[in-house]
């Protein structure tokens, strides 16, 4: 791939020069005066992205892989059972990381391309009357499908079963680019991680934690050692770290933070909506359907976009690095080699976009796919142009 172009991928995304300046620091002392005010910047700043004033944000040397096992393994203990739904790579991987603990899995595998499966959660909380779920894991935004799952929904069929279970959710391709409410979903651990809205390097998990939560933590008896949350909030209470800190990366996750707030959180999210829309436009004008199967599932970070039976989709991601120095997603698992995925998130703009759905087009013809070039193209400046504050009659 070329580094003068921009990635389509759903993370890492593209970096902003401001943020790539920001975690290029000199060495600093983290147990210098200096260092507590960087730590507590950085961790009000994703606070305040995930629309919290409850939560505890514990900032890692990790990824948001890291964040999955921060969640388990702080909060259940050996045998506990967890509720979960296999709906896509990264559900899938998360349920993974439970049984390698030794816990009891209750899933369900539902077609890539569906969201999480409420209606069968809430029937598996109803019936637990002895309450032995203690945990139910939501991805967020699957983003090997292009997948949002309903949160709120979650929480509700957990307030309707009056079931005391925890609620885990995995908001890697989605906190910082879709809207996300912590304390109104009543959210008990988010996880996230530093290379996807927050638009710096793969280095940093993210978890917050809720006040339910933290408590948890008191009786969790999983392994735990580097992930632990105890150790961490003691350390933060004296305005340390356990161990040594990404001192640059957290500098930028303040930036990041600061930007995303400068930008205003509604323009953040309705900027990654109409992005997205001119995407599928686009998918559409090809004659293409996406993976995910009815518009409320629509992601806004991240397009997994159906090729033709019997056409491997891989061949566009290879061709598209190889000719054009352009990367977009490979289908993952169920979907591999029948998907490509464009990733719509992070430091993105309406005009990059339209440059990704060009190059695609371009591929395409290439490989033989009956493809008009310029149709995705248009469609999806129409809606870039319906978005944009300037009418033409204003510019005239």
């Amino acid at each position: 791939m070329s580094l003068q172009n921009p990635v389509f991928i759903p993370g890492p995304t593209n970096m902003p020069e401001a943020l790539r300046r920001a975690c290029d620091l000199p060495t600093m002392d983290h147990r210098s005066a200096s260092f507590p005010g960087l730590l507590n910047a950085a961790r009000s700043g994703v606070q305040a992205v995930l629309k919290s004033r409850v939560a505890e944000v514990f900032i890692f040397p990790s990824t948001g892989t890291g964040g999955w096992e921060t969640a388990i393994a702080n909060t259940l203990n050996p045998g506990d059972t967890v509720l979960a739904v296999r709906n896509g790579m990264f559900s899938q991987k998360w349920i993974k990381m439970c049984r390698d603990f030794g816990l009891n899995v209750i899933s369900k595998d539902v077609t890539w391309g569906e969201g999480f499966a409420t209606d069968w959660a809430a029937e598996q909380l109803a019936a637990d009357k002895e309450n032995k779920i203690k945990a139910v894991l939501v991805t967020h935004n699957e983003t090997a499908t292009g997948v949002k799952s309903d949160v709120s929904a979650v929480r509700l069929a957990l307030e309707s079963a009056d079931h005391p279970a925890l609620l885990f959710v995995d908001g890697v391709s989605s906190i910082g680019s879709m809207d996300f409410h912590f304390d109104l979903w009543g959210v008990d651990v988010a996880v996230t991680g530093s290379q996807k809205g927050f638009m710096l390097p793969a280095g940093l998990g993210i978890a917050a934690f809720s006040p339910k939560a933290m408590k948890a933590t008191e009786q969790g008896g999983l392994p735990r050692g580097y992930f632990n949350i105890q150790d961490m909030a003691a350390s933060y209470a004296s305005g340390g770290y356990p161990y040594t800190p990404s001192v640059g990366m957290l500098n930028g996750l303040k930036e990041a933070c600061d930007m995303l707030m400068e930008e205003g959180l509604d323009q953040v999210f309705a900027r990654h909506t109409r992005i997205a829309k001119g995407v599928r436009a686009a998918v559409a004008a090809w004659g293409m359907e996406v993976c995910a199967t009815r518009p409320e599932l629509y992601s806004d970070t991240v397009t997994a976009i159906m090729t033709p039976a019997g056409f491997d989709a891989g061949r566009i991601v290879s061709h598209a690095d190889s000719a054009y120095g352009v990367a977009f997603g490979a289908g993952l698992g169920d979907v591999a080699g029948k998907v490509f995925r464009i990733g719509h998130l992070g430091s993105l703009t309406d005009v990059m976009t339209l440059s990704g759905i060009a190059t695609a087009e371009m591929v395409m013809a290439d490989l033989g796919l009956d493809i008009t070039l310029g149709s995705g193209v248009a469609a999806a400046q129409e809606i870039y142009r319906q978005g944009n504050s300037t009418t033409l009659s204003e510019a005239a």
